[in-house]
Formats: C-alpha cells, sequence, structure tokens
C-alpha cells in the first residue's frame, strides 16, 4: 500500500512536470533563435549591452553581453545600470497626467501660469503644447548653457517663437525642461523627489536614480567604437538611469493602468496635433496595440516593442551605440514568427580608422568593400556614413568629415538628413554659399526640417 501511494505521488510528479513544461514550450522555442541572434551581434561587434523578453509576466529570454566600460574588464550583469535616453522623457510626461488626472494640472494651462519669469511668448504656450512639441520654443543652446539655471535664463531672454504654438513640430529639450519646471511648481518639490515618491518607490524599482555619477553601484558607462569611455555630462537635471528590469517594471505598470488610465496613455502615445510626427511616449499604431520606443545619450542606446494584447515586452539596453533599433525588429520578427534578417557589420565603424588617417583611402576603401562584401557590411543605411562623417567633425577634422558626407549624399540622394549633416560641415569650415545649398536641398526633401530651416536664416543673417 505504500509502495502504491509512493508510485501515485511520483505519476503525479512527472504529471505536474509536464504540465510545467507544456506551458513553457510556447517560450522555449524561441530562446535559441534569439541567442543565436544576439550572440552573433555581439561577436560581429555592434551589440553590448543587456536583453530581456517577456510574456504574460513570463521571462522568455534574458542575458547581458559585454562590459560595463570600454576597459573590457568587468561583465555585465542583469542589475547594470544605463542611461535610457529619451525612454527617461516618459517619467516626465507621465507624471504630467498623474497631475492632470488629480485635477492639479489641466492641458491647457498656459506655461505663463507658473512662475518662471518667462516672456509674453509665454502666455500663448500651453501644458499640452509642451507635451506634443509644437511649443514654438527652440532647442535648448547646449553650446552656451552649463545648468538648469543657464537654460532658464536663456529662454527668459528668448525673444520670441520659432512658429505660432500648434503649427509646426520640433522636437526639443527645453519642452521637458519646463515640463519638469511644471512638475516642481505645481507640487513645490523637485522632479527627482515627485517620480521618486510616486512612481519608483510604489513600483519597487530598485536599480534606478537619478544623475548618476560614474562611482555609482551598477552604473555602466558608454564607449565608443574605440573602446573610449565617453564623456557622459550633462548640462540639465533630473535624467534617469535605469536597469533593464527596472525598465521591464516601469512599462507593465503603465500599459496595466497602475500609474495613470489607459485614456491618459493613448493621449500620450499618439501626438495630438500631427499625425505622423512621435509623441513624447514613443509611437504606437492605428489601434493602439502596440508601443516603441527609442533612446540615445551619448554612447547609450535603449529601445523596447511591447504589444499591449499579447503582453509582450521586448527590451534592449546597450551602452556602446550601434545597431540595437535593428537588431530589436529582428528579435521582434522571432517571437512573432516571421523571418528576420541577421545584423551585418557596421561600415562605419569597418572603414573608421582609414578615414581618420588619410580620407582618400579610407573613402576608397568603402567603395571595395561594397563591391566585394556587399553582403557582410551595412551599406543600406545612411546612418552609418552619417554617424562617421559626424565622428571626424567632432576630432575637428571638418574637411575629411565634408568629404564622408558627400558619400552620403552620393549613396543617398533622396535622404534630407545627411543633405542637413553636409551642411553642418560646409557651415562649420564657412563655406556658407555651400551649407546653404546643401540644407536648401534638405528642406525641400523634407518640409519639416526646422533645424535646416532655423540655419538658412542664421546664415542669410551672416553673409548681410
Amino acid at each position: 500500500m505504500k509502495k502504491y501511494r509512493i508510485l501515485i505521488l511520483f505519476l503525479s510528479f512527472l504529471g505536474f512536470i509536464n504540465a510545467q513544461n507544456q506551458e513553457t514550450q510556447p517560450f522555449s522555442k524561441f530562446y535559441e533563435p534569439i541567442d543565436s541572434l544576439m550572440q552573433i551581434s555581439y561577436e560581429r561587434g555592434i551589440y553590448n549591452g543587456n536583453v530581456l523578453i517577456t510574456r504574460n509576466d513570463s521571462l522568455v529570454y534574458q542575458k547581458s553581453f559585454g562590459y560595463t566600460d570600454g576597459s573590457g574588464q568587468t561583465e555585465l550583469t542583469k542589475n547594470s545600470i544605463f542611461s535610457p535616453g529619451s525612454i527617461g522623457k516618459e517619467f516626465v510626461a507621465v507624471s504630467i497626467m498623474m497631475l492632470i488626472e488629480k485635477g492639479d494640472l489641466h492641458l491647457d494651462d498656459k506655461l505663463s501660469q507658473f512662475g518662471l519669469g518667462l516672456p509674453a511668448w509665454s502666455e500663448k504656450i500651453t501644458v499640452k503644447h509642451l507635451l506634443n512639441y509644437v511649443s514654438g520654443i527652440p532647442q535648448i543652446d547646449y553650446g552656451n548653457v552649463k545648468n538648469d539655471k543657464d537654460i532658464l535664463e536663456d529662454l527668459q531672454r528668448l525673444p520670441g517663437l520659432l512658429f505660432d504654438p500648434g503649427t509646426e513640430f520640433n522636437y526639443n529639450n527645453n519642452s521637458i525642461f519646463l515640463q519638469k519646471r511644471i512638475i516642481e511648481s505645481v507640487t513645490n518639490k523637485t522632479f527627482q523627489e515627485f517620480v521618486t515618491e510616486n512612481i519608483i518607490t510604489p513600483l519597487k524599482m530598485s536599480n534606478v536614480g537619478f544623475d548618476l555619477d560614474y562611482s555609482y553601484p551598477n552604473r555602466a558607462r558608454s564607449f565608443d567604437v574605440h573602446k573610449q569611455n565617453a564623456d557622459e555630462s550633462s548640462s540639465s537635471k533630473g535624467w534617469l538611469w535605469v536597469s533593464i528590469d527596472d525598465l521591464n517594471t516601469w512599462i507593465t505598470a503603465l500599459h496595466n493602468e497602475k500609474l495613470i488610465s489607459k485614456e491618459s496613455l493613448k493621449t500620450l502615445l499618439k501626438n495630438q496635433y500631427f499625425k505622423n510626427q512621435k509623441s513624447v511616449m514613443g509611437s504606437t499604431d492605428e489601434l493602439f496595440t502596440m508601443h516603441l520606443h527609442g533612446g540615445q545619450f551619448n554612447q547609450f542606446e535603449a529601445a523596447f516593442i511591447s504589444e499591449f494584447k499579447n503582453d509582450l515586452n521586448i527590451l534592449l539596453m546597450s551602452n556602446n551605440k550601434s545597431k540595437s533599433f535593428e537588431i530589436i525588429e529582428s528579435v521582434h520578427n522571432i517571437m512573432k514568427g516571421k523571418s528576420f534578417s541577421l545584423p551585418k557589420r557596421s561600415i562605419y565603424r569597418q572603414i573608421r580608422s582609414k578615414c581618420h588617417e588619410n580620407i582618400d583611402l579610407g573613402v576608397q576603401y568603402y567603395h571595395d568593400l561594397k563591391r566585394d562584401n556587399f553582403d557582410i557590411y551595412d551599406f543600406e543605411n545612411p546612418e552609418e556614413l552619417n554617424s562617421l562623417g559626424y565622428d571626424l567633425l567632432t576630432s575637428k577634422m571638418i574637411n575629411q568629415s565634408i568629404e564622408i558626407f558627400k558619400l552620403a549624399v552620393s549613396e543617398f540622394p533622396d535622404n534630407a538628413n545627411v543633405y542637413d549633416s553636409l551642411g553642418e560641415g560646409y557651415f562649420k569650415n564657412k563655406q556658407y554659399d555651400l551649407a546653404l545649398v546643401n540644407y536648401k536641398k534638405s528642406v525641400t526633401l523634407n518640409p519639416k526640417n526646422t533645424n535646416a530651416k532655423e540655419m538658412i536664416v542664421k546664415i542669410k543673417n551672416i553673409k548681410q
């Protein structure tokens, strides 16, 4: 009888194990192709960072690839803390919406109400304008500001707006800066205090903080193609740093109405003025079935794709900016059972050294690789050459950068951004006529390019 009971227990245990295997089987089939994709990406030198995929609150895949900084001495772990770049702006927008839901703030409240000492133009701008990047306020003048005090004083001296609020779109961080000041004005707390009390602590996010210095435990450093750690200083405060698990906690809570209502989230996910422009929360589709967002800061890069219906979250966080946005699309295709492409090697990284040594040899090397190894390197992404051009530009190799931007224009003649970049190269070189030609071409290709429009005005003023 005792043996019989033992047999029953054993068979019951086997049944439990089989049931568990059946439950996890739908997820386990994804592990190998995702792991192969990520391993190849790491081996090709186009991904260094953390990956996390969850579905229905269950772990599908999680792994770390590479190191915490350019020295290659300490490996990343799941607790490593990254800058998520613009994804951190979600915490600002959601804080605004939390105050609106409480009745402490309204979308149509005027910027002039918050005691910031701004000129008369602030009477035209509403909270809704700021949330949708349609205020007419320009980008932060990073070349001339060192801290939040400088940014506010620069705005207080601003004589006028780029355009009437609500009539054009202009993505800029001054809008984020002002939203933080509004939160502080309404709550009598710093932005950091409000987020900590109302979001971080309730959600039990443990590997997270603001404006973290290099010595903070688990904080990763970003590094470039030469394994050189980046200077990660910022002129404004209140920028979030977070681990991949805590970022997943944020996304899950947001999508399950633990912070704001579904209607409030929809308001933030769609630009309320221009259908085809991004929102402060990234982007969604027409039916609000997905939430996608990406961000960059120095050499940090982060991205996530989240499906509401399937409760699927795919997150990548990297401290060596390269191909995160392309890799995450392939991971998503794997999860959807679709065909996917293996990431190609970066042509920027491959030819960079030669371009720094001798620009003519570097350009020739580009053409040789395109002729002989087109399937191996990424020749189809204009950002590869654009990034190389800015690499040279920031290294004060202006003439060399112009040659790369010219190459980019010849390779991608319908891309407005590369003309804008070539215009910047010529402008830095004080070749104003050529700069003007390329900025005008950029505006022709993309009439919404406000940067090019501003530069055209600036050049015409210089030439007067």
